[in-house]
């Protein structure tokens, strides 16, 4: 593989039955704490949130660090949807040559390119040749803070 980034784990998305949590109609202070509002707007779904093509998403744990300026890090669970399209500066999983990888592909002047969301990794150019599979879309990042 081009970097140290691999999937360690693939979860087909599974809906279980519904568990909502409270989501509170009052916006969070990143600044001065304001006072708290004990009203909630309504129920959230995380399935509804998330998943939007339930069928067509799974799920990926990754390991490496060549993606952490885009908020992805080792360990990371990504939600990726096969039912979106690939287009210019999404991030996907994709298989490079037998292996899972995830990159930001961008087109440009008819290439296609993977790149990496660190300086210390080189983007690569998909060329004739290579083994190359678009898996999915990455929807969201999950991971602890």
């Amino acid at each position: 593989m081009a970097d140290n980034v691999t999937i360690t784990g693939i979860f087909p998305y599974q809906k279980q039955s519904k568990k909502t949590l409270p989501l509170f109609v009052a916006k969070v202070s990143a600044g001065f704490p304001s006072p708290a509002e004990d009203f909630i707007e309504h129920k959230l779904d995380l399935n509804e949130f998330l998943i939007k093509h339930p069928s067509a998403t799974f799920f990926v744990r990754v390991e490496g660090n060549s993606m952490v300026n885009a908020g992805i890090h080792s360990g990371d669970i990504l939600i990726v949807d096969r039912a979106l399209e690939t287009v210019s500066n999404k991030i996907i999983i994709a298989v490079l040559n037998g292996e899972l990888t995830v990159k930001r592909v961008l087109k440009r002047l008819g290439k296609l390119f993977l790149v990496p969301e660190n300086p210390s990794y080189k983007s690569m150019e998909i060329i004739d040749g290579m083994e190359f599979e678009v898996w999915g879309v990455v929807t969201h990042v999950i991971h602890s803070l």
